[in-house]
């Protein structure tokens, strides 16, 4: 046995060099209403490059034989001027695509900075609201004792109204005696007097001690109010952000599961009109607020918000447009988007996969249902990095390819709400509109 050495190893690697420039090629000669389907082989192509590189160098042989030398360098030369501003050319593209590179890297960056403000302003929501409560607590125990001091108030003051009227009964018992009856009526006189300016002082301290508690409210229900209004603009901003993908919020809620507006709090009868039942009235609305604010973070942590690809450009966009293939006009339920093959395909949103693998005109095709009705499509792959049941989180599923029925090197996106096709453009647009605020 005769090991081939260095030379088969050439002949392998001319080989499958061969293979990968000369694909079997399938070519549509259409003649009439009739398409004729003509199959060239690696091996035709292979006869056909051979006569046209023999022809080339015969043709090149006889130029040079009847060519004089010196139009052939002025010919060579004009070459090299033109390779040498195509050369130019191709490094202002690359200039001008490491600038788009660079702002996308920096839109990036900003998002992510966003993201981490929600989480902090929601983590200050939470301690603001414990806070309150802390404080509410204080006040209930602080309104139990005032009320307690007024019962003791209004019993002291009953006692020295019975002091009065049993210094009443004592004068009219003392009539018989004059002595007894003017020295009875100074000490009545002296306790009436008494009485009536510990009554005054006792009511002064009444109105002091309600001017407290309506004081204790007032801080109450502005801090109420403040957190009410803050919640209500992270809704309204969450609400913005869903608005722009071109769905609805009851929509997205009824497909998650969850109640379309938050509600609850205290029990607290109708016919209660007084500052308590009005600040127990401001605690349950900013509980329902509360409760609705975390089921629109609940949904939009499962919405498909950002990019699949790190940089790309629109090749065809979503809706009626014509087949590039059959040129007639088709629903393009997706947007394709152009980029380097090879480029990295990543996980739009946080979800589970429901498909991955081949599935006919998509080629390499994976599938992500994220929840709430949501699922988002990838096609045209080139290799395919996740499996069926697998959990992904914005992690790179796979690379850009050209699989399937395809023209060319792109990703085909789709985004699914309800088993609805969706614009994907819309999605990306309002994810933006999050990480810059």
């Amino acid at each position: 046995m005769v090991d081939s050495g260095p030379r088969g190893t050439w002949f392998e690697r001319g080989g499958r060099w061969l293979g990968r420039r000369f694909p079997e090629r399938q070519v549509l000669v259409r003649t009439g209403a009739r398409i004729t389907v003509v199959r060239l082989s690696k091996r035709v192509q292979w006869s056909i490059a051979a006569v046209l590189v023999a022809a080339g160098a015969w043709a090149g042989y006889a130029s040079v034989s009847y060519v004089l030398h010196d139009r052939i360098v002025a010919a060579k030369d004009r070459e090299i001027v033109g390779a040498s501003m195509a050369y130019r050319g191709l490094l202002s593209e690359v200039a001008e695509y490491q600038r788009k590179f660079a702002a996308i890297t920096r839109d990036l960056e900003a998002n992510h900075g966003m993201m981490l403000g929600l989480v902090e302003q929601n983590a200050a929501l939470q301690q603001n609201l414990k806070t309150v409560r802390t404080e509410l607590e204080s006040s209930q125990q602080e309104r139990s004792d005032l009320d307690t001091a007024r019962e003791e108030l209004k019993r002291q003051l009953a006692e020295l109204e019975d002091g009065l009227h049993q210094a009443a009964t004592r004068n009219y018992s003392l009539r018989g005696d004059l002595d007894s009856a003017e020295a009875n009526l100074q000490t009545a006189m002296s306790e009436r007097n008494a009485a009536v300016i510990e009554s005054r002082r006792l009511h002064r301290r009444i109105g002091e001690l309600k001017a407290e508690m309506a004081d204790l409210r007032d801080r109450e229900r502005q801090a109420v109010e403040r957190l009410n209004d803050h919640a209500n603009s992270m809704i309204a901003s969450a609400e913005g952000v869903i608005e722009k993908t071109g769905l609805e919020t009851e929509a997205l809620f009824a497909a998650a599961g969850k109640p379309v507006s938050g509600q609850g709090g205290p029990f607290v009868p109708a016919g209660a009109a007084d500052s308590q039942s009005e600040l127990a009235g401001d605690l349950a609305v900013l509980e329902g607020r509360l409760a609705h604010w975390q089921n629109l973070r609940a949904v939009l942590d499962v919405m498909p918000l950002s990019a699949p690809l790190d940089s790309y450009y629109i090749t065809s966009s979503y809706g009626k447009r014509r087949d590039p293939i059959s040129r007639k006009w088709a629903m393009h339920y997706g947007v394709d988007l152009g980029a380097r093959a090879k480029s990295p395909v990543r996980a739009t949103a946080a979800g589970t996969v429901t498909q991955a693998g081949w599935k006919g005109r998509y080629g390499r095709f994976v599938e992500i249902d994220h929840g709430a009705g949501l699922k988002t499509r990838y096609g045209h792959m080139s290799k395919i990095f996740v499996k069926r049941g697998q959990a992904v989180n914005f992690r790179e599923i796979g690379l850009l390819g050209n699989s399937g029925r395809s023209t060319g090197t792109h990703l085909h996106y789709e985004v699914v709400f309800a088993d609805k096709a969706r614009n994907p453009i819309h999605f990306i647009r309002a994810g933006r509109h999050v990480f810059k605020e």
